[in-house]
């Protein structure tokens, strides 16, 4: 990036770690930070949405729905992060290249599946081998939202199921007593009051979501932790460096970042979390009601 980076011969200390730090390689581990924050913004609404849609389920009387949401919830929630992120990821890539397949290529006779190798037609795979590299790059991100969408919201789905239940009952029962629909109820008075109920519970999902973030080296995506471990080692799959062993440091680094970013998250949480009790019939809301007396 400076010009004197040209001649490292004539570099002292403080310009050989300027060069250093501003390299090709140490740009794509600032732009995975970018990642990280892309997947956290994108991850959390559609796991709440997942979520939501779970706790509604939960709620239906009609009993196949009822026990899908549950099921779902209980199901995932069982299941270890990373044997699912494992497990899932493979087997919803190869059902997307099986169902273009059967659609592509009808006249394919050969076994798709051969012993341990999963082979399709050149024209199913997913994305396509001459695609462009940001293809492959968004097809990844792609599915590691939906994977982590679908962990996230099975939690998110119990968390918002336990907030339903805890709304006065009697409050329902009064709107239904001035004619309101059972939707009516649903939307106008169990899912505003739900949220401050819910909102300790999604506090803590929230947290959960930032640390499992390091798990997105296991969909293939190069994320802060894999650019961690290559730019600290001396000798890495990739690089060489003229360093020794610098991964404490950079580690450090992740961890600093790590906790400044749970922080400004509790501290924000905290917030909403005043906001939302205002007014409501709950401990919270009757301190705040006690502090401005």
């Amino acid at each position: 990036m400076f010009a004197f980076c040209t001649d490292p011969s004539t570099l002292d200390t403080l310009r050989w770690f300027s060069c250093y730090l501003t390299n090709g390689a140490h740009m794509l581990f600032y732009q995975s930070f970018l990642v990280v924050f892309a997947l956290l913004a994108v991850t959390a609404p559609v796991s709440l949405a997942f979520g939501f849609a779970a706790a509604a389920a939960s709620r239906s009387h009609i009993l196949p729905v009822a026990w899908l949401g549950k099921l779902y919830t209980a199901m995932v929630r069982g299941v270890p992060d990373i044997v699912f992120f494992l497990f899932f990821v493979l087997v919803l890539d190869q059902a997307i290249e099986y169902l273009r397949h059967q659609i592509v290529c009808p006249d394919w006779t050969d076994p798709i599946r051969q012993g341990a190798n999963f082979l399709v037609c050149p024209e199913a795979r997913t994305p396509a081998g001459n695609a462009p590299q940001w293809v492959h790059k968004t097809y990844g991100f792609a599915l590691a939202v939906i994977t982590y969408a679908i962990v996230f919201g099975a939690f998110c789905g119990n968390v918002l199921y336990g907030a339903m239940q805890a709304v006065p009952r009697a409050q329902l029962e009064t709107a239904e007593a001035y004619g309101m629909s059972r939707r009516q109820v649903f939307w106008r008075v169990l899912v505003p009051q739900m949220w401050v109920y819910a909102l300790p519970g999604l506090s803590n999902i929230w947290m959960i979501l930032i640390k499992a973030t390091p798990l997105l080296f296991l969909l293939g995506i190069q994320d802060i932790v894999y650019w961690a471990r290559e730019l600290g080692g001396s000798r890495t799959a990739v690089y060489q460096y003229p360093h020794p062993d610098w991964r404490f440091w950079y580690f450090l680094a992740l961890l600093v970042f790590y906790l400044c970013f749970t922080r400004v998250s509790e501290i924000v949480l905290a917030r909403l979390t005043t906001r939302l009790s205002r007014g409501q019939a709950t401990a919270a809301g009757e301190a705040l009601r006690k502090a401005g007396a």
